[in-house]
């Protein structure tokens, strides 16, 4: 698993890396430009709104959004993507931080319209996903979406078959969204809709439960 460390390093090469997985259908970032598409589109129905970016990397999505009108904030613990993303998005409020440890406190009480998360959170345990995105819950109203598009699986069956198929390239110390799974530990919380992307793709939008 990178570190801070890693990624500051991966920052320069990073969007030319991930497009050429896309672009082979390799894992993990098979179907990366349907997937970052569609998110877009989901926050450009209610245009413009506020966005808040976890894990905001080099801020290829964020800049799009930001170019059609909406408000930009993003978090991400690595120097280096946050200096890729603010050369593409100088306008945006960029903080550096660690997502593992929640939200900045300059966020407290602060609400947005949409919260996005892509390609970042199989970093954390299930269990830390689960108190992060309670966290997210907080920073969302009724009518708020959290959209997270990541490498994920419907269930462990096709997760073992991914594994199986990408051989040495399987990355071990990841944890990876398997929707039968993470689904029983949510739901208590939000509610959750699912789409697989691609073979290793998906994106779950997690909604407030309304009462």
């Amino acid at each position: 698993m990178l570190d801070k460390h890693g990624f500051d390093l991966w920052a320069e090469g990073y969007d030319k890396s991930v497009n050429v997985a896309d672009e082979k259908d390799d894992y993990p970032f098979a179907g990366y430009k349907i997937l970052m598409n569609s998110i877009y589109n989901e926050v450009m129905n209610k245009c413009p709104v506020k966005v808040l970016d976890i894990g905001i990397g080099t801020g290829t999505l964020a800049y799009k959004l930001n170019e059609a009108g909406n408000e930009i904030t993003g978090i991400d613990f690595s120097d280096e993507m946050l200096k890729h993303a603010r050369a593409k998005i100088p306008n945006a409020r960029l903080i550096p931080h660690d997502f593992s440890q929640g939200l900045p406190n300059e966020l407290e009480g602060e609400k947005f319209d949409f919260i996005i998360s892509t390609y970042a959170l199989h970093h954390l345990s299930d269990t830390e996903k689960v108190e992060l995105i309670k966290i997210l819950l907080k920073h969302i109203d009724h009518t708020g979406v959290i959209l997270i598009g990541d490498i994920g699986f419907e269930n462990k069956e096709n997760l073992d078959k991914c594994r199986m198929s990408c051989g040495d390239d399987w990355d071990d110390d990841e944890f990876y969204f398997v929707y039968s799974e993470i689904h029983d530990k949510l739901s208590p919380y939000c509610t959750i809709k699912y789409q697989q992307i691609s073979h290793c793709g998906c994106i779950l939008e997690l909604k407030k439960v309304v009462s």
